[in-house]
């Protein structure tokens, strides 16, 4: 198993509310839509603990298929939470801010989810694991893009 830095280096996929990325359109010398705007209007409670309600509920069912640990700090590990647990784990994170990685040792591939982002993300995923997570990711109404396509 790799370290959770290591992960970082290696290809990712995205977890999100938006069907793909929002190009750079400052950076372009273009002003199209408001998207700052509208990430911080999902920042805000209650509509921030909808989304991370099914991200919950993505792990959840992913569990049901795959092993995996849980950890607040990347340190103390947990397998295979309570579901209370991670709920609990899961709805404190945008109030805190906070970070959990989560790891499917057997696929090793890492899923972080960052209490001030509107997406998780999913590091090193193998195809069995995208395809999964596919069908999960649609089943809540979001999406899953990689970001170098």
């Amino acid at each position: 198993m790799c370290s959770i830095e290591e992960y970082f280096e290696k290809p990712y996929w995205v977890i999100d509310i938006l069907p793909k990325q929002v190009p750079d359109y400052q950076q372009q010398g273009e002003c199209k839509g408001q998207y700052f705007r509208i990430a911080d209007y999902y920042l805000m409670h209650p509509r921030i603990d909808s989304v991370y309600g099914k991200f919950t509920n993505i792990l959840l069912k992913l569990n049901c298929y795959e092993d995996f640990f849980v950890s607040q700090d990347g340190e103390d590990w947990m397998k295979n939470p309570a579901p209370e647990a991670l709920e609990t784990m899961m709805s404190r994170c945008p109030y805190e801010k906070g970070m959990l990685y989560i790891m499917l040792e057997s696929e090793e591939t890492l899923v972080t989810v960052s209490g001030d982002d509107t997406y998780m993300t999913v590091y090193h995923p193998s195809e069995k694991v995208l395809d999964l997570l596919a069908s999960l990711v649609a089943s809540e109404g979001l999406f899953i893009w990689n970001p170098s396509h």
